[in-house]
C-alpha cells in the first residue's frame, strides 16, 4: 500500500515539476515571487510545526525557487484561522492550502477565496459544506477502520472478554468524523461491547484523559481495549490508566508521532498509523503549483464533490515498527531510542 502511495505522488510530481523563474507564468500572470498560503489548524499535534510545514516549504522551493510560503497555525481557533486566511488573501496569495480547525466554519474561507479566484486545497481534513477546489489526504475512513480492526483482531487472539472505549477526534473536524465512521465499521461488528464513546474537543489529550478516567471509574476491568483516533488522544488515554494505577489495555493511535513510537516500543500503546506526511505535503504543493499556473488538476477520486487524492496508510504495531518506521527512514533511532527507550529499541533490533 505504501509503495502505491509513493508511486502516485511520484507520478503527480512528475506532471508538475516546472522551474519557476522570471518568465514563469500562467493564466494568473507572472509567478515570480508568487505567494502561497499554508494554513494549519492546531498545536495539539506536533506534526504541523515539525513535519508538514518544512516538508511543504521544501517542495514549493523545488517547484518555484522564488515563491514565498505564508505559514500560519490557528492554534485550534476557527476565528483566528479566518483572520489568517483573510490576511493571506490581502497579501495576494495565488493559492491557499488549508487544514481547517472547524470544517463547517471553513466554508466561509472557501467562499472568500473563490470569490477572489484564489483556489483552495483542503489538506488532511475535508470541507464538506462548500467544496474546495481540491482535497489531499490519507483515507481517513480507512484509517479508522484499520486501527480498530487491528485492535479487534488482537483482542480476539488474546481471547479477551469485556468491552471497548472509543475516543474520537474533534466534533468540528470532518476528518475526525470519517475516522469515527471507520472505527464503528470495525467495532460494531466485532462482537465486543462498545461501552462508551467520546468526541474530544480540539483533539485535546488532556480532555481525552479526563473522560477515560471517568470511564475507568465506571467500568473498571471490563475495559479490554481503547480505540483512540490519534496519538494525542491515545496518549491521554494511556495516562488515565496509569494515573488510576491499573493495567493499561491495548490502546490505538494515529499519526506515528515520535512519542507514540516510543510508547509502542515500551508496550504502552498498541498501534498507530504511519501516513508519511511527506506524501501529502508534497502532493499538496504539487497541486497548489498547478493551480498557480492556471491549470486545473483532476483528482483520482471525488469526496464531498471535490476532486481528491486519497492515499492509503499503514498500521504500525510492535511487530512491524522497525520495518515501517525505521528501516524506511521515516524515523531515526537517534531521535526515538533515547534514555529509557534504548533498551526496548535494542530488543526490537532498532539501531
Amino acid at each position: 500500500m505504501r509503495t502505491s502511495a509513493f508511486a502516485a505522488v511520484a507520478l503527480l510530481a512528475g506532471s508538475v515539476l516546472v522551474a519557476c523563474g522570471s518568465g514563469a507564468s500562467g493564466d494568473g500572470g507572472d509567478l515570480q515571487n508568487a505567494k502561497v498560503a499554508f494554513l494549519m489548524p492546531d498545536l495539539a499535534s506536533t506534526r504541523y510545526e515539525l513535519q508538514d510545514k518544512p516538508l511543504f516549504e521544501a517542495r514549493m522551493k523545488q517547484l518555484c525557487q522564488s515563491c514565498q510560503v505564508i505559514y500560519q497555525n490557528a492554534d485550534s481557533d476557527a476565528a483566528k484561522q479566518q483572520q489568517q486566511a483573510n490576511s493571506a488573501l490581502a497579501q495576494g496569495v495565488k493559492a491557499i492550502v488549508l487544514d481547517p480547525v472547524d470544517s463547517a466554519a471553513a466554508a466561509t474561507i472557501v467562499k472568500s477565496a473563490q470569490a477572489q479566484q484564489v483556489p483552495i486545497i483542503a489538506y488532511d481534513r475535508p470541507i464538506p459544506a462548500t467544496p474546495a477546489d481540491y482535497y489531499v489526504s490519507f483515507d481517513n475512513e480507512k484509517i479508522g477502520a484499520m486501527i480498530a480492526q487491528s485492535l479487534v483482531d488482537h483482542l480476539k487472539t488474546e481471547q479477551a472478554e469485556g468491552g471497548i472505549l472509543q475516543v474520537n477526534g474533534s466534533p468540528t473536524d470532518a476528518a475526525a468524523g470519517l475516522i469515527k465512521k471507520g472505527v464503528h465499521s470495525a467495532v460494531d461488528s466485532s462482537g465486543f461491547e462498545l461501552l462508551a464513546e467520546y468526541d474530544t474537543p480540539g483533539w485535546q489529550p488532556e480532555l481525552a484523559q479526563s473522560w477515560v478516567s471517568g470511564q475507568i471509574t465506571q467500568f473498571k476491568d471490563k475495559i479490554v481495549g481503547v480505540v483512540a483516533a490519534n496519538d494525542g488522544t491515545g496518549g491521554g488515554s494511556i495516562s488515565a490508566f496509569k494515573a488510576a494505577g491499573v493495567k493499561v489495555p491495548p490502546i490505538t493511535g494515529n499519526d506515528a508521532e515520535t512519542a507514540a513510537a516510543q510508547r509502542i516500543i515500551t508496550g504502552d500503546q498498541f498501534n498507530t498509523i504511519s501516513k508519511p506526511i511527506k506524501i501529502v505535503a508534497e502532493a499538496s504543493a504539487n497541486v497548489a503549483w498547478e493551480f498557480m499556473q492556471g491549470k486545473k488538476p483532476g483528482g483520482k477520486a471525488t469526496l464531498y464533490n471535490t476532486p481528491s487524492e486519497l492515499f492509503v496508510p499503514t498500521v504500525v504495531t510492535k511487530d512491524n515498527i522497525k520495518q515501517v518506521l525505521f528501516d524506511s527512514g521515516i524515523m531515526k533511532a537517534a531521535d526515538v531510542c533515547t534514555g529509557e527507550y534504548a533498551k526496548g529499541c535494542g530488543e526490537l533490533g532498532i539501531k
